[in-house]
């Protein structure tokens, strides 16, 4: 898997699952994933228009992701865990896309410095 494939997969669960959470709960802080999401896929599509500034589209994804992260597991996983039902897996699921697609990035990051 590479990283643009996975910066998508990542922005696509960050928009769903932020709008889902807006339905349920109808609170505009549920919304802070999906402007991440946007984001992240904002990033995503000028790395394909521009190679010349890639990489720097890159680390600003990587960034917003790294935010959106900590965030979740910082103040939202504590509170879902405690509530439970359906709000904690869309929690698990964006910290599992985010993560994934940190690693994914590193990785990428990692192989082209051996490969420079």
């Amino acid at each position: 898997m590479n990283p643009k494939t996975t910066n998508v997969i990542n922005a696509i669960a960050l928009i769903m699952m932020g709008l889902w959470g807006f339905i349920d709960v109808s609170s505009p802080t549920a919304l802070i994933p999906t402007a991440f999401g946007v984001l992240i896929f904002i990033c995503f599509v000028l790395s394909k228009r521009n190679e010349k500034l890639n990489k720097i589209f890159s680390h600003v994804a990587i960034l917003l992701t790294l935010l959106i992260l900590i965030s979740l597991i910082g103040t939202r996983l504590p509170k879902s865990i405690d509530d439970g039902g359906i709000g904690l897996l869309r929690v698990l699921i964006m910290i599992g896309t985010s993560s994934l697609s940190i690693v994914i990035f590193i990785k990428s990051f990692i192989d082209a410095r051996y490969n420079k």
